[in-house]
């Protein structure tokens, strides 16, 4: 040994770090286009989950071609998303951030599982989503994360069920 230093190298001690996901939420994933929303809205199906109901339309790759008059934006995801707080149900502006932020968050870390469902399915090649917050009051994270669980497994269920 010399002056206290081991032999040993640190950085061969450290176990070995998995590849780790990315949760974060890309302009792909967001729905903005106003041919999918119009579409999503007048031909979508849709589940609830009190606070939440979410609309939502699978579409095929010749479905989303027909959608654009010249040719499909390079950004459009295989999962978009949108998310409405109506002025109606929480009147003030505060209110509506801190439930879409919610909202948004539950659905970033929860996501994958129905986006893994999405790669598998070689039928659909985007799902369009609007999330709509139903509640007269702003409520915890908690129990908007557990809702968001349930809809997006229950949607996941519903696709399973679709391409077999």
């Amino acid at each position: 040994m010399n002056n206290g230093q081991s032999d040993i190298n640190p950085a061969e001690t450290r176990p070995e770090i998995p590849a780790q996901r990315r949760f974060t939420l890309r302009k792909g994933e967001k729905l903005r286009h106003r041919s999918l929303v119009e579409s999503l809205f007048r031909e979508g199906h849709t589940l609830y989950e009190f606070p939440l109901r979410l609309t939502w339309r699978s579409l095929t790759p010749e479905e989303l071609e027909e959608s654009f008059r010249d040719h499909v934006p390079d950004r459009i995801d295989s999962l978009q998303m949108l998310i409405t707080v109506p002025k109606k149900k929480r009147r003030h502006a505060v209110d509506r951030v801190l439930m879409r932020r919610r909202i948004r968050e539950a659905y970033r870390l929860n996501r994958l599982a129905l986006k893994e469902e999405m790669d598998s399915n070689p039928d659909v090649r985007t799902l369009g989503m609007a999330i709509i917050y139903l509640h007269d009051k702003n409520l915890p994270y908690s129990t908007i994360e557990n809702k968001m669980k349930l809809l997006l497994n229950r949607l996941a269920a519903k696709l399973r069920g679709k391409s077999k």
